[in-house]
């Protein structure tokens, strides 16, 4: 399975961002698909999460900002970020649990897109 994330870029503090994650491949079917991000000098990071069902959970810092959402149609999963942060700034990647059409498990992650937050 390949990921490819796109959307990031310099936005300022207060604005709208929204991050695309496509998946490509040999995909049966998507189980829990998430956002993380790594900040300079910091661990990676969960972002949001979202389940084959649609039930959802983010970190406590986005939580009333960015809202995930997925179409499995196009095997794709989305990130709205609202009233961004400085402190939003990082390398963002997509990652999903994978099912394939021979029946193996696997979770993928993407290259990451760089979003930065001026203040």
């Amino acid at each position: 399975v390949q990921l490819q994330a796109s959307g990031g870029g310099l936005v300022q503090a207060g604005g709208s961002l929204r991050l695309s994650c496509v998946a490509s491949g040999p995909i049966f079917s998507i189980n829990d698909m998430g956002w993380y991000r790594q900040a300079p000098g910091q661990q990676r990071e969960l972002v949001a999460a979202i389940t084959r069902g649609g039930s959802t959970n983010c970190a406590d810092s986005v939580k009333g900002r960015f809202t995930i959402s997925r179409e499995d149609a196009k095997n794709m999963v989305y990130l709205q970020m609202d009233s961004v942060k400085p402190e939003d700034t990082g390398v963002y990647y997509c990652s999903g649990d994978f099912i394939m059409r021979d029946w193996r498990k696997t979770q993928s992650w993407g290259p990451g897109t760089l979003v930065t937050v001026s203040s």
